[in-house]
This record gives C-alpha cells, sequence and structure tokens, in this order.
C-alpha cells in the first residue's frame, strides 16, 4: 500500500511538472519593455482593425475577397509551425538567459498550431474551398512576402527576432480581430454562401480565445531573452517589419480579390446550425 501510493504521488507531480512546461508567467513591462510594447500597439492596431477584418466581422465582406483572404494566407498558417521550428532548432543553449524557457514554449506551441492548420483547413472549406486548391495556392507577390520574411528571419535572425517576428507580431493582430470576426460568421450561412458550424469556426474560436495570452507570452520571453540594448533593438525592428508585411498582404489581398462565381460557390457548400 505504501509502495503504491508513493508511486501514485510520483506519476501525479509527474504529471503537475509536465503541465508546467512550457508555461509563461507574465510579468508587467518596466524600463524598456514599456515602450518596446507601446510603439508596437499602433500597428497592430491598423492591423486587427484592417477594412478586411471590419468587413468579415459585419457580415459584408464580399464573398469574393473572403476567399480570397483564406485561400492565399493559407501558406502563413500552413507554414507557421515550420517558422516555429526553424527558431526552435536555435534553442540548444539553454543555460543563456530566456533559452532553455523559449524552448519549453515553442515546444508546446508547435503542436497547437499544427492543430490550428486543420482547423484553418476546416474554416476554408466552409467557404467552399477545395484540398486541393489550399495546396496548391502560390499568394501574390504582396501576399507571399510576408512567408519569405518569417522563413528568412526565423532561419537567420537570433531567438527573440524569430519569436518577435512570429509570435508577437502575427499573432498579436491575430488574436485582436478573431473576436470580432466570430460574430460576423453567421450572415454568411444566411445568405448561403458558407456553411458554419462547429468544425468550421474551431480555427477562430481558439485563437480568440488562445492568442490572447500568447503575444504576452512572446513578449515575456523576449524580455527575458534580450538583455542588452543591441538585442533589444533587433527584436523591435523585427517585431515592426513582421507588421509591415502582414498590413502589405491585408492591402493587398482587400484590393486584388477576383470575381466569383457564386452560383458555383453556394452549390459546394452546406449551411447547418
Amino acid at each position: 500500500m505504501v509502495i503504491a501510493y508513493w508511486q501514485r504521488g510520483i506519476a501525479v507531480t509527474e504529471k503537475k511538472q509536465k503541465e508546467r512546461y512550457g508555461q509563461i508567467v507574465c510579468t508587467p513591462h518596466a524600463g524598456w519593455s514599456q515602450p518596446f510594447w507601446e510603439r508596437l500597439v499602433p500597428m497592430k492596431d491598423r492591423i486587427a482593425h484592417h477594412p478586411l477584418f471590419e468587413e468579415m466581422a459585419s457580415g459584408n465582406l464580399s464573398l469574393a475577397r473572403f476567399r480570397h483572404a483564406l485561400l492565399n494566407f493559407y501558406p502563413l498558417v500552413g507554414n507557421f509551425p515550420h517558422y516555429m521550428s526553424l527558431t526552435l532548432s536555435k534553442t540548444h543553449h539553454i543555460s543563456e538567459p530566456g533559452v532553455l524557457d523559449t524552448r519549453d514554449w515553442l515546444i508546446n506551441n508547435i503542436m497547437i498550431e499544427q492543430r490550428h492548420l486543420y482547423w484553418y483547413r476546416d474554416w476554408a472549406k466552409g467557404f467552399g474551398i477545395t484540398d486541393e486548391e489550399l495546396d496548391s495556392v502560390t499568394p501574390p507577390p504582396a501576399m507571399d512576402a510576408i512567408n519569405h520574411y518569417l522563413w528568412h528571419m526565423n532561419q537567420r535572425g537570433t531567438i527573440a527576432e524569430g519569436i518577435a517576428a512570429t509570435n508577437l507580431a502575427i499573432e498579436w493582430a491575430t488574436g485582436d480581430w478573431t473576436i470580432a470576426v466570430v460574430k460576423g460568421m453567421r450572415a454568411y450561412a444566411d445568405r448561403g454562401e458558407a456553411s458554419i458550424d462547429k468544425r468550421s469556426m474551431a480555427w477562430l474560436r481558439a485563437h480568440a480565445h488562445y492568442d490572447d495570452a500568447h503575444p504576452h507570452e512572446a513578449m515575456e520571453l523576449i524580455k527575458r531573452l534580450c538583455v542588452d540594448e543591441k538585442s533589444r533593438k533587433l527584436a523591435f525592428a523585427a517585431a515592426m517589419r513582421g507588421m509591415e508585411y502582414y498590413l502589405l498582404a491585408l492591402d493587398d489581398c482587400y484590393a486584388s480579390a477576383p470575381p466569383l462565381n457564386l452560383d458555383f460557390i453556394r452549390s459546394s457548400v452546406k449551411v447547418t446550425d
């Protein structure tokens, strides 16, 4: 009985330790980190309140623009775990400040992002986009630039630059706009333009909740990793440039959506409760 209880206690302890791995306790911004964060807010807000997302949230974005966005942003979503893996591969010097925390956090969240990839595909399918279209898409140059930047930054940049460009710059605004867009999806189902159900809503709902904490955790890691002025400047520049490319992609997406065959789309979606 004593041995069994002791073994059970070990199992419980190991489970609690496992649950803590990769979890980040965020601290208040102070010193250099406060202006770092505040200087990014205006650009983050421009992305989160872009006309593309505002019209999605109100149910007024044209179906052509909606499908164009879902299709051509898929490479960003699909490659997100790869971007993070490139930065993970650099986290071998675990005695350096913030590196061990970043390693564990990336391992946890790469698995989450992989799951989100499939949920995004379900969202796209709800709007009549096929697997073949998703797997063969080549975004317009202005929409693809963000992917090239993230490949470059996560491969060539520092650990902090990769986190700043990817998990702070991209996920911060995404957590904001998904909260609003969740509310607009029913309008597309009511018009017979999309199949809206739990499956097709999973990506939106997950990001509206999950990404609320994720960019704050990313910023906490940046604070731990950046121990000198040079590294802080590089991380800030990486985050700002990531947001600039995000905005560039949105502007191009909103301006360049092609005409759409509505009869074909309506025949390929099913409205469900």
